[in-house]
């Protein structure tokens, strides 16, 4: 059964694959339902997105792709379908050396997926949890909102208008405590530049004090130093 297990896996390899793939990262994976098209994986690069492997299904929708990093780094898996559509799907993930396990569906393949990773992935999972709640309520505010204003109800008007303050300062200081909890892992300075960035210079500089001498020298770590900076630099300037 091992010997078996060994061998499907290196035919997946060799199927897929053109020639031997090399990096410190190992993303296997299956998209259910997927008979064609191109997955690839992408990364930031000099703030441009781009691809760095590929993978084309044709029938078995098991995939390998590799990628070479030196520090905990944000990754996309992109789906072409092959379908015409302009627009397709993205995922996105902490790649760490080692190896990461992604699974979804052809069907929803951003809600459907399902990824086994290092540290910072757990951590991005867990945070991604928490976020959706906000969104879900605001996205109740918003619909509360539009009815209260096609019935001219100004007192729900402004009652709404004071829960989404209320909603967006609590989803600030949740982001802010996540990361200072997590403050030995890139995943802190990450979500503070992606979901916080304008927030209170004194919060943010609580931030970064609290990151660990690691993290702070990894790329998020740099840059959201930098930001804040730029930021204090700027407010200089405008006084």
């Amino acid at each position: 059964m091992k010997y078996f297990s060994t061998l499907l896996f290196l035919m997946v390899i060799l199927t897929n694959c053109s020639s031997p793939k090399k990096g410190n990262v190992i993303i296997t994976g299956n998209i259910k339902g997927l008979k064609k098209g191109t997955v690839y994986l992408q990364r930031i690069q000099d703030t441009m997105l781009v691809s760095i492997d590929s993978v084309k299904i044709e029938g078995d929708s098991e995939f390998v792709l590799t990628s070479e990093i030196q520090e905990p780094e944000i990754h996309y898996l992109y789906l072409d379908k092959d379908d015409g559509k302009q627009y397709n799907d993205r995922i996105d993930f902490f790649a760490e050396p080692g190896e990461i396990r992604i699974t979804t569906s052809v069907l929803d393949f951003e809600r459907d997926v399902k990824i086994k990773g290092g540290k910072n992935q757990e951590k991005l999972q867990e945070y991604k949890k928490m976020l959706k709640r906000f969104n879900d309520r605001n996205l109740r505010i918003i619909k509360e909102d539009f009815e209260a204003s096609k019935q001219n109800d100004d007192e729900k008007l402004i009652e709404n208008d004071k829960a989404y303050k209320n909603l967006l300062r609590q989803k600030y200081l949740y982001t802010i405590n996540f990361a200072i909890n997590n403050k030995k892992l890139e995943v802190a300075p990450y979500i503070t530049m992606n979901e916080v960035y304008d927030a209170n210079l004194k919060f943010l500089d609580t931030v970064v004090n609290s990151l660990s001498p690691k993290v702070k020298k990894s790329l998020y770590g740099k840059q959201l130093i930098q930001y804040i900076k730029d930021r204090k630099n700027l407010e200089l300037k405008n006084k």
